[in-house]
């Protein structure tokens, strides 16, 4: 029994020695990154610390304050030393010697774009990207409980909810989603070295299916200077609303924005936070831009009144009606007549107080830049449908995701 159990120690031995003499015969991979291969250099790993500066990273290293200062003012115009961030990944590659002198130091601006600081006997500094590679994608996917959980629990990005979310936002109220709601994406995101997710490059169309209508939205460039790109619909009108320049037919402004306004009613100095169009009794008032009525009611100071959000941004009111035409939770559309002017309230005469939002702030709507989209003029009609014709397939055929 004992000489069988040497004998197949021996024999563990043996194979554990013949296993070390093939991976001693094996190359050992070569690992690249940023353009250098690793396996050459001692590799320090680590990423900035709030406090850290760049001259005391390559103290810590052993590169002289002298040699910092030059190396600092020699590459200030490509990499600016003083404007290292924290939480940003860097690299030193030393020389595999008894000196381990520093000759590299990389800073990884964001995931694609790296910033490459030679900090030995020749310094310099060059701005380079890692190598990108875009994949085309087809999904679909359906709402249980809400837009991010159907796009997360498929194992995607949840940028694709931002992507989403910004083509609809003024077609779709995302507040209202309803179970069972549908939605198809052909997109396209970027991955560095073909492994390393690194965003979306863009939607090219998607359709979602929200009650019982189906919102199709295609990317189109209207500039081919600029390479600017908006969504339009199937019919070639614009996903992207933009506001009227007022919510009636008036006769005249009798009061604008201000700070600062003596109150006709209230006799003191207050701020006026709209702007007042005179027009006569029964004049219809309209949305100025579509959205979902989140207030159509009755108060001492504002009469009749409706607010309006048209998306996460922009929220609209509309004041001293005579009469409100939308009830609570109701979507409309642009041009959708709200009401009627009145002088319900604080007010002197007939005449509707515009009121605008913007991220929850009021603000003169006279003084923002607002969207402007328009729709696929006619004479460019022809040229958008025929650029559409095949993604409009592909979009149909992809089967709907069903709870």
């Amino acid at each position: 029994m004992m000489l069988a159990f040497t004998a197949c120690e021996n024999e563990t031995k043996e194979t554990a020695l013949n296993k070390e003499r093939v991976e001693k015969k094996m190359p050992r991979p070569v690992d690249k990154e940023f353009g250098f291969t690793l396996n050459k250099y001692e590799v320090v790993k680590d990423t900035i610390e709030s406090g850290d500066s760049f001259g005391y990273l390559l103290d810590q290293h052993g590169v002289d304050r002298g040699k910092i200062y030059l190396i600092s003012e020699k590459v200030r115009d490509t990499f600016n030393p003083a404007k290292i961030t924290a939480g940003k990944k860097y690299m030193i590659l030393k020389s595999k010697d008894s000196a381990n002198t520093p000759q590299y130091f990389i800073y990884q601006n964001d995931k694609i774009n790296y910033t490459v600081v030679g900090i030995g006997d020749s310094i310099s500094a060059t701005r380079k990207k890692r190598p990108v590679s875009i994949k085309k994608r087809e999904i679909s996917g359906v709402v249980s409980s809400s837009l991010s959980e159907a796009i997360v629990e498929q194992g995607l990005s949840n940028l694709l909810v931002y992507e989403l979310s910004n083509i609809y936002q003024w077609s779709i109220d995302f507040f209202k989603l309803q179970k069972g709601d549908q939605f198809k994406m052909i997109y396209s995101e970027k991955y560095i070295d073909d492994t390393i997710f690194a965003g979306i490059e863009n939607v090219e169309a998607s359709v979602f299916k929200h009650g019982d209508r189906s919102f199709y939205a295609f990317e189109y460039k209207t500039d081919s200077i600029t390479g600017k790109s908006n969504f339009y619909d199937e019919e070639g009108k614009a996903l992207q609303s933009f506001f009227l320049k007022a919510p009636l037919d008036y006769s005249r402004i009798s009061s604008r924005y201000t700070k600062r306004r003596f109150h006709p009613v209230q006799k003191r100095w207050k701020a006026h936070l709209g702007t007042d169009y005179a027009a006569s009794h029964g004049t219809p008032i309209v949305s100025t831009a579509d959205g979902t009525v989140i207030a159509s009611s009755y108060t001492s100071g504002n009469g009749n009144y409706v607010k309006v959000r048209h998306n996460s941004k922009y929220t609209t009111q509309y004041l001293h009606m005579s009469k409100r035409n939308v009830r609570h939770g109701q979507r409309v559309k642009q041009g959708d007549v709200i009401g009627y002017v009145g002088s319900t309230g604080l007010a002197t005469g007939p005449h509707v107080c515009y009121r605008f939002w913007v991220h929850g702030r009021q603000v003169d709507p006279y003084r923002q830049n607002l969207p402007t989209a328009k729709h696929i003029e006619d004479e460019h009609k022809d040229e958008y449908f025929a650029s559409i014709e095949d993604l409009k397939i592909a979009l149909d055929e992809i089967p709907y995701k069903k709870i």
